[in-house]
């Protein structure tokens, strides 16, 4: 099966479809992690996406159980330069190409994904599509560039009803904002008893879970299409301990005060080195996000800076000046990538017992 990629500036690639036959369209980002390919796939994250991935062969370890960072994929298309076909793992029970038939997922092998990847460096993410080779091009490239990508897709992610994960330890509330599993594992490892809510919870909602503390996950797209979270933020912010990532981060960022930008084409990768300004350690860290907190904006807020990324100097850790509250743009859980900063989480429990051990009732402040 012969399938286009158009995008939007009117580049064509031209390979060999995979998956799901039907035809899609999408922002087109890249990743630049050589394995993990599953969990990338299925992070919420990628929410209405078509993800290139520059590692060269892919799939050849199939599809398994375990690894799935989602239920239900949310991308909307998958790039890669070769496609195995037969893969060779223990733990194998799909291809790559037998798992998107079953999700519904398009996918197109075989193109030049360096020349795409340095496309999309130089000129930042553009508007793509998938479409057989009888599409009218022109056609499609007129679609493309009048279209507008979807500013909804924190609400498709989330969760709708709250639900529990049950632990004997500190109450977590985890609200999702398209949270990966992986962050859920992290507490569940720790003994959390952690309530997961939706992306619409409100301060009084949370706060009557009685929670020990509060957790801002990940999730897809501008964090300014979500300007109901930082009501709650500051509504919870100072009466429980809270810790957010990538999202979640970007949105404590708004709700303190600060601004957040769109990047030029993101980071997304497993080698991302980042510096911890109070230590001077820096981790190799996971990353997937396509906007970022303006620096300069941190400045006349009661935020600070924790830490930053070495390859562009970019915000990668705020934490606020007197309130228990920090966040990482990074995910500490990886998923796939380093676990470097893994001690991330049991900071958080640290901090919820340092804040226990004080003496405050979270609802008395209410």
């Amino acid at each position: 099966m012969i399938r286009h990629l158009i995008l939007e500036d009117g580049t064509i690639f031209t390979g060999q479809g995979f998956g799901s036959e039907a035809d899609t369209m999408g922002e087109v980002v890249f990743h630049t992690g050589m394995t993990g390919y599953q969990e990338i796939l299925s992070d919420p994250s990628y929410c209405g996406q078509i993800v290139t991935l520059t590692y060269p062969m892919i799939g050849n370890y199939g599809i398994n159980r375990d690894d799935f960072e989602t239920i239900s994929p949310f991308i909307n298309g998958f790039i890669v330069k070769e496609l195995c076909e037969v893969p060779s793992n223990f733990r194998s029970e799909f291809s790559l190409d037998e798992y998107f038939k079953i999700k519904g997922i398009p996918g197109l092998a075989g193109i030049d994904t360096r020349k795409l990847t340095r496309i999309i460096r130089t000129y930042g993410t553009l508007k793509g599509a998938f479409c057989s080779e009888h599409a009218d091009v022109d056609e499609v490239i007129a679609s493309l560039r009048s279209a507008e990508l979807p500013r909804n897709q924190v609400e498709i992610v989330s969760t709708k009803t709250p639900y529990p994960s049950p632990g004997r330890g500190c109450r977590v509330v985890l609200v999702d904002f398209g949270m990966k599993h992986g962050i859920l594992r992290e507490l569940n490892k720790r003994s959390c008893d952690v309530v997961v809510v939706p992306h619409t919870a409100t301060a009084e909602e949370i706060l009557q879970l009685n929670p020990d503390g509060i957790m801002l996950s990940n999730g897809p797209g501008d964090p300014k299409d979500v300007p109901h979270a930082l009501e709650m933020i500051n509504g919870v912010l100072g009466k429980i301990p809270l810790f957010g990532i990538c999202l979640g981060h970007q949105l404590f960022a708004l709700a303190g005060g600060a601004d957040t930008e769109k990047m030029k084409f993101g980071h997304r990768g497993s080698n991302h080195p980042v510096k911890d300004l109070s230590t001077g350690k820096v981790a190799l860290t996971s990353q997937n996000h396509g906007y970022t907190v303006t620096l300069d904006s941190v400045k006349a807020t009661d935020l600070e800076v924790t830490h930053l990324a070495l390859n562009d100097g970019s915000v990668e850790g705020l934490k606020h000046k007197t309130l228990p509250a920090f966040t990482v743009q990074y995910h500490p859980e990886a998923s796939p990538g380093p676990e470097d900063a893994n001690g991330l989480f049991d900071q958080f429990i640290d901090m919820i017992e340092t804040f226990k051990k004080e003496g405050i009732n979270v609802c008395q402040n209410a």
